[in-house]
């Protein structure tokens, strides 16, 4: 368990004011100006050094993300922009950090920007997020007039601006290039790549798009030292701290700060009063948002959570949103619930996607009836895979995991379900 003098996000819960000068009496912009004094290489070899690895659900390593951006200019701008969209259900935690602790994503951005020769980072907010967009604004200000932002940014010589845009709840912005072709001005819809962000990303210019979590505990790794941040965590691979969201059935839902690799019973007993009936009522968890597979109980008796050990268990950490469902739950109305929701958010560029999400929604609509058969469970695995790994952004893998993770695990349901109603109809 996390030791509190570890925790980085201190006002998570908003406890404290969210305004500057509340922020620095917890440590906010202290010594930002040594630390970018120090230079661009040796914060590019802290963070990688650190084992920060991206917060927004792929999980890349921060530090060499950061190193892919060009080392000198070519004559065009280097952009740093920041996803704040955080459209994934299940996941609420971007949006605290926004709300209690901007100034954490502000001196963040410009240490991130500077390091990777960026004189401007637009950070891209979710427009459902009205109040943390409101706060992130005033906090934005405030570092103005504070002479924090603005020429000779806190004093380092760099000069560096923040632009907050709203988006406009689109859930496929939030991949990054689709995100950028929003800030141009376009329809929100996912670029081939490559070329890649840092070659040609926002205006044709190098950019490096990062989460809002992974841009925030920036300042503080750096402050403490790389050392002190991967020596948390399950492993080197695992390292740091991280925001957990767990909601859905269990007597506390919350968001709460922890080591990676924390087993995620330990996770749900210790911060939410375990499940709601007591542990042996889980029948499933969905670890990392709804785009990962649900795991059963089983392996939820033991699974730590980080990345590698949820991907070898067939699901993912993503962007650690925790749903937990009881005995209770309908499963195969929740996946079908889910499709939904991915068939609605489809930019409809890619064929399999725009096609096959519309699909895979109308026959788990049958499933949850149980107005199916047994061969179409085989069909809709099939179709699934048809779909992962055949469009130009990862949306089209959001939509066939949920089914991949009801079709693996919980298979007797839905032939039982279909049975059921074959008997029924009889």
């Amino acid at each position: 368990m996390l030791n509190d003098e570890d925790r980085i996000f201190t006002n998570l819960y908003g406890w404290e004011d969210f305004g500057l000068a509340a922020a620095k009496k917890r440590g906010d912009w202290d010594g930002t100006k040594a630390i970018i004094k120090k230079g661009r290489e040796w914060i590019i070899e802290e963070m990688k050094a650190s084992g920060l690895r991206g917060r927004g659900g792929a999980g890349f390593p921060t530090g060499m993300k950061w190193s892919f951006m060009p080392k000198e200019s070519d004559g065009r701008p280097h952009y740093l922009v920041i996803n704040a969209d955080e459209s994934e259900p299940g996941t609420c935690k971007d949006r605290e950090i926004m709300r209690y602790d901007p100034h954490k994503l502000i001196e963040g951005a410009l240490i991130a920007g500077f390091a990777m020769g960026a004189h401007a980072a637009y950070i891209y907010i979710r427009g459902e997020f009205y109040n943390e967009g409101s706060n992130l604004w005033k906090a934005v200000h405030e570092a103005y007039d504070a002479g924090l932002l603005g020429k000779n940014a806190a004093g380092s010589g760099w000069d560096f601006d923040v632009i907050v845009h709203r988006g406009a709840g689109a859930y496929i912005c939030g991949e990054e290039t689709a995100l950028i072709e929003s800030l141009e001005g376009k329809k929100g819809q996912p670029r081939n790549k490559p070329p890649f962000p840092a070659m040609a990303g926002l205006y044709s210019c190098p950019t490096t798009v990062n989460n809002v979590e992974t841009i925030a505990v920036a300042p503080t790794i750096l402050r403490r030292g790389a050392g002190w941040f991967a020596g948390l965590g399950l492993d080197e691979k695992n390292a740091g701290t991280k925001l957990f969201c767990i909601s859905g059935h269990v007597e506390q839902p919350c968001n709460v700060e922890e080591e990676m690799g924390i087993p995620l019973k330990e996770l749900i007993e210790k911060h939410c009063g375990g499940v709601r009936g007591g542990w042996e009522n889980l029948k499933a968890v969905i670890p990392g948002g709804s785009s990962t597979p649900m795991l059963p109980k089983d392996v939820c008796d033991s699974i730590p959570m980080d990345f590698d050990n949820l991907r070898e268990a067939g699901s993912g950490l993503g962007t650690a949103g925790v749903i937990v469902m009881d005995k209770s739950t309908d499963l195969i109305y929740a996946i079908c619930r889910l499709s939904q929701f991915y068939m609605h958010e489809s930019c409809g560029q890619c064929t399999p996607c725009r096609e096959g999400t519309g699909w895979l929604w109308r026959v788990m609509r049958r499933m949850v009836a149980g107005n199916a058969t047994v061969e179409e469970i085989d069909m809709l695995w099939d179709v699934t895979k048809e779909i992962e790994g055949h469009t130009i952004c990862a949306l089209g893998d959001a939509a066939a995991w949920p089914i991949q993770g009801l079709i693996r695990h919980f298979r007797d349901e839905m032939e039982v379900r279909i049975m059921e109603y074959r008997k029924a109809a009889a």
